[in-house]
This record gives structure tokens, sequence and C-alpha cells, in this order.
């Protein structure tokens, strides 16, 4: 990133928090509440064992090249892994893995404690198991912004299972602060 990319950066970062009078954090929270969102997983390998937590602010950034952001809390307990990772895993979840979603937000001691749950791929990266489709993401750039750091990754590696059963080909979405499946819209 240009040094002037990053001071735009910067500067908006400070721009917005200085000008962002009467929106309170209860406020902004229960706002945002109402947009759904894919819930992901995401894992790698810190050197001193497996770390993974739930993330829903995945998002597409570029197919070429293929590029993928989410943004981690700076007071979350992965983020010094995150930090320093080169590499990670992000799990589009199925609605099948409800229970794995909800045991990622917990305590990271929970998160890998059942090894029937998860594997490793060639790259050390811990995958789990049953996920429709996950990719593996070379770590980009780091971009702190507010309390959180946003996370760019180059997309270099994307398996689909080949043969999903059919609630394994129905995503997991979080809104208003629970679970849901989508349904689809008479036309």
């Amino acid at each position: 990133m240009s040094l002037s990319m990053s001071n735009a950066l910067e500067c908006s970062a400070t721009a917005a928090s200085e000008h962002a009078p009467g929106v309170r954090g209860d406020q902004y929270r229960s706002a945002l509440r109402r947009h759904p969102a894919g819930v992901t997983i995401v894992t790698l390998e810190s050197g001193s064992g497996p770390v993974g937590f739930t993330a829903t602010s995945f998002a597409s950034l570029s197919l070429d090249p293929p590029l993928v952001s989410f943004n981690i809390t700076d007071t979350s307990s992965s983020i010094g892994a995150v930090r320093s990772a080169e590499s990670l895993v992000i799990h589009l979840l199925g609605e099948h893995q409800q229970h794995l979603a909800q045991r990622f937000a917990r305590s990271a001691a929970e998160r890998f404690s059942d090894e029937s749950l998860w594997t490793r791929i060639e790259s050390g990266e811990p995958v789990l198991h049953g996920t429709p489709v996950w990719l593996r993401v070379v770590v980009d750039r780091l971009i702190p912004l507010g309390d959180s750091t946003l996370v760019v990754g180059v997309v270099v590696r994307a398996h689909e299972d080949p043969n999903p059963a059919e609630g394994k080909r129905i995503p997991l979405l979080y809104h208003e602060g629970a679970y849901h499946r989508p349904v689809a819209l008479e036309e």
C-alpha cells in the first residue's frame, strides 16, 4: 500500500470518529443487527497451536486478483495470532454448522478441544470437517481502523464440497442476534 493511501485511510478513520456526533455505540450496533450476514469461521496456526474465531464481517473484494477481507476487534483473544499469521483459512458455514459457529464464538480453550471436528491441511492450517466451502488465504495486509483491524487476503485455494448433502448446501446466516437460514422468495 502506498504511503499516501495509508495516510488517506488514517485521515478518513480519524475524520469519521470526529464527525459522528450523536451516534452512540449501542445505536450503531442496533442498526447493524438488522443487516443479515453470512457466518464464517477463520482458522490459523499460531505456532503454539490452532487459533480460530467466528466472523460475520467477511467480504469479497476483488476477482482479479482474488481478494477477500474480514474484521477482527483489537480486543479479541485471537488478534495477536492474526497479526503474526502469513496465511489462514476462512470457512463459509452451512446451516448444519451452527454448533461450530457457537463453539468458536465462546472461550478460546473450547474451540479446538474436540479433535474430531477438524484436521490440518498440507500447509498446516486447521480445517473444519463438513464445511461446504473454505478458502485458504495468504494475508496481504492488515489495516488498523477504529477499534478493529481489517484483514485483506489473497485467495490461493478454494475448496468446495463436491457432493454436499441437501442440508449442507444452505448457508448459515446471522441476523438480529440469532442464527437463520435463507428462504427463497416467491416471484
